[in-house]
């Protein structure tokens, strides 16, 4: 399955992005509001548009990087949010990335990459967080593509990558989705282990 770079740029020059909302998601926002500390070091892997980072940006949390393979979606918020620092918006693949977070927000990546590379995700994410670091976000729990991105899954199945790595806090239906994903998203809350 070819996922790569140029895949990825023409899904946005032709406007293919149906798992953009156009808006930082409300389970997230909801969870973005309860945060105090704003010098969290977080991570969006495969943020695309990333309503989400640019929610947190403008809400005070300055130390939150973007990583995506596509240098459009990577434009796309800059110019939306030109102060945003070019360092934090980072052109690669999350599966090469360095570095340590205390959060790592899940937000249509895990959807869109190979099924075949969500154990590796799954240990992957855990190697990018801090001690006691903690992934949360937003996972489809439904069938959707199986020929190509958004790729679903089921709650069990997911389970089966994470908890034997992850503490699991929460992994249980969203009771704010929006209205067209309303029954069909888990909301995430896991621990290093």
């Amino acid at each position: 399955m070819n996922l790569s770079e140029s895949f990825w740029n023409n899904r946005y020059l032709n406007h293919d992005t149906g798992w953009d909302l156009g808006q930082v998601s409300p389970p997230l926002k909801g969870y973005f509001d309860q945060l105090t500390d704003k010098d969290l070091k977080i991570l969006i892997p495969g943020g695309g548009n990333s309503y989400e980072a640019e929610y947190l940006f403008n809400s005070g949390f300055k130390n939150t990087s973007v990583v995506d393979l596509s240098t459009i979606a990577l434009d796309n918020i800059k110019e939306r949010v030109p102060e945003y620092p070019l360092s934090q918006l980072i052109h690669g693949d999350f599966f090469d990335l360095k570095g340590r977070f205390e959060l790592i927000i899940e937000q249509t990546f895990f959807c869109a990459i190979d099924p075949q590379l969500r154990p590796l995700y799954a240990q992957k994410s855990l190697e990018l967080l801090e001690t006691n670091g903690k992934l949360v976000g937003l996972l489809f729990d439904a069938p959707l593509n199986s020929d190509r991105p958004p790729f679903g899954g089921t709650r069990a199945e997911y389970l089966d990558y994470f908890k034997p790595l992850y503490n699991i806090g929460v992994f249980e239906t969203c009771y704010n989705s929006i209205e067209s994903r309303s029954g069909n998203e888990l909301f995430i809350k896991m621990t290093k282990a």
